[in-house]
């Protein structure tokens, strides 16, 4: 059974100047669509088959992520249905030369597993083994009222 930290990811992207909006900051499409790619990744991780996107749940953008500054997305997932993978996603802006780092962003969305034909296929339970599984884990469930 696969664990909590077997889905962690974290990703870093570059903010470049086709990445921002007028105010010289990350565009808040951009920031999603990466958390959208590293959150499915985190899925797969638990599912072991293609997971898509069914919905997007408490997005907060806090502050925004200059652009020449790293944004950093994590991602695990804590939660399972019997098709679907709930997965916690966060963003930080990160000073690319001192690694400085400040949440920006904080999110939940929900995958569901699909098989060949695109249809609907279930999913394992995800095991909190290690005491870190279980930061991780209490930590996205404070944070989803779902739950």
């Amino acid at each position: 059974m696969p664990t909590v930290t077997d889905t962690y990811i974290e990703n870093r992207q570059r903010v470049q100047p086709n990445h921002t909006n007028n105010y010289a900051a990350a565009h808040g499409g951009n920031v999603v669509k990466w958390m959208d790619e590293v959150g499915a990744l985190s899925a797969m991780r638990l599912a072991g088959e293609t997971c898509v996107t069914a919905r997007i749940e408490g997005l907060d953008f806090e502050r925004p992520i200059p652009q020449g500054d790293t944004c950093v997305i994590e991602s695990y997932a804590y939660a399972t249905g019997r098709t679907s993978v709930r997965v916690r996603l966060r963003a930080f802006r990160e000073a690319p030369r001192t690694g400085e780092r400040e949440q920006t962003t904080d999110a939940r969305f929900v995958f569901v597993a699909v098989d060949a034909a695109t249809d609907p296929t279930p999913v394992p339970e995800i095991e909190v083994g290690s005491e870190r599984c279980r930061e991780l884990r209490d930590a996205a469930v404070a944070s989803d009222p779902e739950l």
